[in-house]
């Protein structure tokens, strides 16, 4: 029997597909894709964007005004669905592309399903070069687009329509697989998004992909187990393949049958409740001191869906002596360290490792409840500092005299860590907060706490600044019942915040709270902390900190954009334009005028390796390179 066909464009063919693609996910059915990003340009606004406006589709379409901030709105979209929809993101050639590289980047690091659909030079180069073309005089297949093979998990380019097809299905196949899920790249060269071609009509039925539970080989839960039982102080790690897993209560089952207490990464937090007997909070660099002391002592560490990175394991010094069982559905990042490696869903091995570990339970008398006790007065302590004349700086080997030139210019009394507890209590507990960099990640590993579900939308995976207004209405697009706060410092929002218009025209009512301590302030620390003078990392008057601060008014800026906005400079001014913000039903944007070297600064087993100058200037950077050598030298041992 002949294949029936329909003939129609490249572009309309990529239309009718993402229309009709489903997943399932333990029974449930979703639509996989509802919509489209896109800002269109002479590279695909008469290929795929033709289809986009002129075919028959039921995708909502969404214009972004950065590429990679839209990308980025699509990453958080994916992530608050916990995967289980994406929001593909169209671009025109050359700088359009170029612009969601980092994007791509990001999602890959994080294991977020993210389609980007940049536009390309024409497959036949007939007329080259053309239009924002990059040419490359030793081989002319290279386009921009090449710069997304390395941080895409797969890449095409379709030079013909029958191309099409494959390119698709694998794109799927990518992005529904929790092992290798990433950025998935088509190339769609300005002449083929417009050429017809007779496309089988199975092609635009309705397919639904199934997100599988990996299940490890007995072997390997043998392994497991046999590490678990030999332990008499084990910790979890909830790492955000434990979120995709959906598996906070079988964690929450397995903590309570065996006494088990748990820590988590920043992709991991909200998947388990703060409120839990078993809870630490956030462990390694931007840790807090319950994690990081029983972390430190544990003699066995069972990593759920983490990839074990430098800031999860102090720079691999947190936990050196432990046995490691690491169950993750990527075979890659669970043999990062040394001891078991699990390759399976969490969720299911849990369930698999809870059968064979009958009878077991650990040591724990009231280690981890002293430690917990310890961590809340340590926490009241932060959440309850005030400004005065004789205030110390929270950052060690820090002067006070940053915080009075910035009290000078701005008026600001607030300090960052008590600005965060007062949010913590003004928001709703279901509200969701997206952050991704600078020194607002630690403060909020340590300090935020949610006993709501996949609440805490956090970028740390790449930390890529601009992150959070984009995942902010990311989030909300997922969300859109819950209230959504960007937490961005004023580094980051003044990289890229022009999503926040989009935010604006789709009258989606996102909260940024923009925490403006003048400048790049954790890089700063970190800077200042290693010996160096500051250079280009404060906002003020040339490049060095010799002058004044700026007094940047960004309140006024988010306004012309049509946000509703205020100023806080105090606690009092916070809480008010906190209670207000609830009642505005527009974007809303909060400038929190915090000063500087008020945020957390590391605790016990914080350790992270940087590079520091091995041939020291002066005392401070002889101290730092002491350190490092403490921690990194090889020691013999026999």
């Amino acid at each position: 029997m002949a294949i029936r066909r329909m003939k129609i464009t490249v572009g309309e063919a990529i239309v009718r597909f993402l229309d009709n693609q489903y997943v399932i996910h333990d029974g449930d059915e979703y639509k996989f894709v509802e919509g489209v990003f896109t800002v269109f340009g002479h590279g695909c606004v008469l290929g795929i964007g033709e289809a986009l406006a002129m075919a028959e589709h039921t995708l909502k379409v969404y214009q972004g005004k950065n590429e990679q901030g839209m990308a980025h709105a699509a990453i958080a979209y994916a992530k608050q669905n916990n995967r289980k929809k994406i929001m593909p993101c169209v671009s025109s050639i050359g700088p359009g592309a170029a612009n969601m590289v980092t994007a791509a980047a990001t999602a890959t690091v994080n294991n977020i399903p993210l389609l980007l659909f940049p536009g390309d030079t024409f497959a036949t180069r007939r007329p080259d070069p053309v239009l924002q073309q990059l040419e490359v005089d030793t081989n002319l297949n290279i386009t921009t687009n090449d710069a997304f093979k390395p941080v895409a998990k797969f890449f095409d380019r379709i030079t013909r329509p029958e191309m099409l097809e494959s390119a698709l299905l694998n794109a799927m196949r990518v992005l529904t697989d929790p092992a290798e899920t990433g950025a998935v790249c088509i190339a769609l060269p300005q002449d083929v998004q417009a050429e017809t071609y007779n496309f089988p009509k199975y092609l635009f039925e309705k397919r639904v992909w199934r997100i599988e539970r990996p299940v490890p080989s007995m072997d390997q839960i043998d392994d497991a187990v046999n590490y678990i039982r030999r332990s008499r102080y084990p910790v979890i790690i909830v790492g955000g393949g434990a979120r995709y897993s959906e598996a906070g209560k079988t964690i929450s089952d397995f903590c309570a049958r065996y006494n088990i207490p748990f820590a988590e990464t920043q992709a991991g937090k909200s998947t388990l409740p703060a409120a839990s007997k078993y809870y630490l909070g956030g462990l390694g660099v931007t840790g807090n001191s319950a994690a990081n002391v029983i972390v430190s002592r544990a003699d066995c560490i069972i990593s759920l869906g983490s990839r074990l990175s430098d800031f999860t394991t102090s720079s691999k010094t947190l936990f050196p002596n432990a046995n490691i069982v690491s169950i993750n559905t990527s075979r890659f990042h669970s043999m990062k360290m040394n001891g078991v490696s699990v390759q399976g869903d969490v969720k299911a091995t849990l369930e698999m490792l809870r059968s064979r570990l009958s009878g077991y339970y650990t040591y724990y008398q009231e280690e981890y409840e002293l430690s917990q006790a310890e961590w809340k007065g340590e926490m009241e302590r932060l959440k309850g500092i005030q400004y005065s004349d004789d205030l110390v700086p929270e950052v060690i080997n820090m002067t006070k005299d940053t915080m009075k030139d910035f009290n000078k210019v701005t008026g600001a009394r607030l300090c960052q860590t008590t600005a965060i507890g007062i949010i913590r209590d003004s928001i709703s507990p279901d509200a969701i907060i997206v952050g991704a960099s600078g020194s607002l990640p630690g403060c909020l590993q340590r300090m935020w706490e949610t006993n709501y579900p996949y609440s805490y939308n956090m970028e740390y995976g790449y930390s890529c600044m601009g992150y959070e207004i984009a995942g902010a209405l990311g989030s909300k697009l997922a969300s859109p019942d819950q209230e959504v706060y960007a937490m961005v410092g004023d580094g980051s929002y003044l990289m890229l915040h022009s999503e926040l218009v989009t935010a604006v025209q789709e009258r989606k009512k996102i909260n940024v709270l923009l925490f403006d301590n003048g400048g790049f302030g954790c890089i700063n620390n970190l800077q200042m902390g290693k010996g160096i003078d500051s250079l280009a990392t404060e906002f003020r008057y040339g490049a060095k900190a010799k002058t004044d601060y700026l007094s940047i008014d960004y309140a006024a800026s988010a306004k012309a954009y049509g946000c509703a906005t205020y100023t806080a400079r105090t606690e009092d001014e916070l809480k008010e334009a906190l209670e207000k913000a609830k009642e505005d039903t527009v974007p809303v944007l909060i400038d929190i005028k915090v000063l500087p070297k008020t945020m957390t600064d590391g605790y016990e087993g914080g350790f992270w390796q940087v590079g520091c100058n091995a041939m020291p200037r002066n005392k401070k950077q002889e101290k730092a390179l002491a350190e490092q050598m403490h921690y990194t030298s090889d020691k013999e041992t026999i």
